[in-house]
């Protein structure tokens, strides 16, 4: 009896291996068949990439013992999955993954179609599936002053995206409802959105683009500022996994001083203070470190290595973004010689970075960690007081900056809402300078989301009074100009400034403090002095007082919001030369102890509503396809 039982099994087992030839589609009386299931457990022969699913085998009768079946996928040497058919059954599932990178192979090449191929233990082919794979969409999401129209390269029937067999999308666009505002052109003065603001919008969109397309996750490729409003999507709004990765082009993971000119004249805010690198890394940093799963690649533009071309960030630079903010946080990072404003167009840029992440093949999707905040304080970018001023049309406004002895570099930046002011330089010699691209850095430019209008630099400048004329032209309007001006030092005096509590609750003291050091030795402080600006209302003017050289003070904010902060300070070299420095702080005061609650409460809320009405549309659209099949 026990040999007859024995030839029974190996014949049931030949049975299962050798007589199920591979096929498409459902089960035939006496075969082996491979079903794929979506996240729901019904077979489906459709998907997107990304979608959550399982495989599962059924073979024609019980197995006396236990079977296992490896699961592949042709063309793509990273994908395995497994499951076991246990004595008695006759079919079993896989574990659930995420169907990340099938619609390519791991040359790269698109595929519509793919064969899924299911094998018994050692030996061959028991079942295969053929099913339909469309790509994953791609919502891109644009920066600081800017509008969906900065990815026209990317979209339409002649974009990128679409010569790659991709669609996208762009918040903004009009595919779907949803304008980010980080920013009017046409009306600097008016109020932005926040990035907690921004972020619900995002939400809004992808969840529209979900539910048309049906897929699970989308790729998200942004730029500038964008990167900071889609880490706290991820972060505080993603209902699960709705991203399937974050690609970042000049994203100020440590925020960018360019910022500090326009918030000077009270404009963009507050995009302008929520960019700048003191809330950036003060605030956002350490409390937006979620990741979900989602993997986030940068890209930082290079061209600019020579610190005379720098006026407002660190070197290397793509004049906006430094390559050291871009890369502050943990993620995976590239570079290449672009300047910020060519990131989000340049053709090179989307082939040699942005497709080949969109393609990544199955398997090679990485689950990311949620890393630590990061905690490395760097050295500050030492800068003048920020002069501000009116010139009317036909006139000019003429300006005195001290030059110090001992700097290396002095940069100059100026930032002119019309684009339109002449600059004119005198030398501490007294003599005008010609000013030129190569040796000075000059840089001249039309886009406001680059939060400077023009640059110039000096190496080794000669001390002393350094005379600036801002003078109208014929592009000047009727109404005159508005202009904030600074310099930037480098080589010289270091001021280092803080505030004791960055998120303080409403009538909780916050101390200020500010030192100066040269070459690592202390300076006392001269005179200091400090100013709170709150988003609306007046300056607030707090008194520091100083001893053993470092000057202090207290101020107490009233009432939750965003404050920002100006440290002005001066003291003196050992020579007796006189010099300035200005430092710039953030402080978030909150009702709640939430991290960054009482600025975003209500966009948290209206993001929260508008996802859970995105999801019961695609809720109710997976219904109807349900019932159409």
């Amino acid at each position: 009896m026990d040999k007859l039982t024995a030839v029974i099994r190996i014949v049931l087992f030949a049975v299962v291996i050798s007589s199920n030839a591979p096929r498409v589609g459902g089960a035939q009386s006496g075969e082996t068949a491979l079903d794929l299931l979506d996240r729901d457990g019904g077979p489906v022969d459709r998907i997107t990439d990304g979608d959550l699913a399982r495989l599962r085998i059924r073979l024609p009768a019980e197995t006396g013992d236990p079977l296992a079946f490896t699961f592949t996928l042709p063309g793509s040497g990273a994908f395995s999955t497994t499951c076991t058919v246990e004595a008695g059954s006759d079919a079993c599932e896989s574990p659930e993954f995420r169907a990340l990178g099938w619609h390519w192979d791991d040359a790269g090449a698109p595929h519509a179609a793919r064969s899924i191929t299911a094998t018994a233990g050692a030996g061959g082919p028991a079942a295969s599936l053929q099913i339909s794979i469309a790509p994953r969409p791609v919502v891109l999401v644009h920066g600081f002053s800017s509008s969906w129209e900065a990815w026209a390269g990317y979209l339409g029937d002649g974009g990128f995206l679409a010569a790659a067999g991709l669609d996208g999308y762009a918040v903004g666009d009009g595919r779907h409802a949803g304008v980010m505002n980080t920013g009017l052109i046409a009306d600097p003065g008016r109020r932005t959105n926040t990035i907690a603001e921004n972020a619900a919008i995002l939400g809004e969109y992808i969840e529209a683009v979900r539910a048309e397309t049906g897929a699970q996750v989308v790729d998200l490729v942004v730029h500038s500022m964008g990167g900071l409003i889609s880490r706290y999507y991820i972060d505080r709004l993603m209902p699960g996994r709705a991203v399937s990765q974050l690609i970042m082009l000049g994203s100020p993971m440590a925020g960018t001083d360019c910022a500090n000119l326009p918030a000077e004249l009270r404009l963009y805010l507050p995009a302008s203070l929520e960019i700048q690198v003191s809330y950036v890394t003060g605030i956002f940093n350490p409390q937006v470190t979620r990741r979900h799963g989602v993997p986030f690649h940068a890209l930082a533009g290079v061209p600019i290595v020579s610190p005379v071309q720098a006026p407002c960030t660190g070197t290397p630079t793509d004049l906006v973004v430094s390559q050291a903010s871009v890369s502050a946080i943990d993620l995976d990072f590239r570079e290449m010689p672009f300047l910020h404003t060519d990131l989000n167009t340049s053709a090179d840029v989307f082939n040699d970075f942005v497709l080949p992440l969109l393609r990544t093949p199955a398997g090679e999707f990485r689950e990311e960690p949620d890393p630590p905040a990061p905690t490395g304080v760097t050295e500050p970018l030492q800068f003048t007081r920020i002069y501000t001023g009116h010139v009317e049309s036909g006139s000019s406004e003429r300006l005195t900056i001290i030059v110090e002895p001992g700097l290396s570099v002095a940069n100059f930046s100026l930032y002119d809402p019309t684009r339109s002011l002449a600059v004119i330089v005198t030398g501490a010699s007294g003599n005008v300078l010609t000013l030129d691209p190569v040796a000075n850095g000059l840089t001249v430019l039309d886009d406001p989301s680059t939060m400077f209008y023009l640059g110039y630099g000096f190496e080794n400048p000669s001390p002393g009074p350094w005379g600036i004329e801002l003078a109208a032209t014929g592009e000047t309007p009727p109404g005159g100009a508005d202009y904030a001006l600074r310099a930037r030092y480098q080589g010289g005096a270091l001021l280092f400034a803080s505030a004791s509590i960055l998120l303080p609750r409403p009538g909780e003291p916050v101390e200020l403090s500010a030192q100066l050091s040269l070459a690592g030795a202390a300076l006392p402080v001269e005179a200091a002095e400090a100013e709170v600006r709150p988003l609306g209302g007046d300056p607030i003017p707090v008194s520091l007082e100083i001893a053993d050289g470092i000057a202090r003070g207290t101020w107490t904010p009233d009432a939750p919001g965003l404050y920002a902060i100006a440290v002005t300070t001066a003291g003196r070299l050992p020579d007796g030369s006189a010099f300035e420095r200005v430092a710039f702080l953030a402080v978030e005061a909150q009702v709640e102890t939430t991290p960054l609650r009482a600025y975003t409460t209500a966009a948290a809320l209206i993001g929260g509503l508008c996802l859970a009405g995105g999801l019961i549309a695609w809720l109710g659209w997976r219904v109807v396809r349900r019932v159409r099949r």
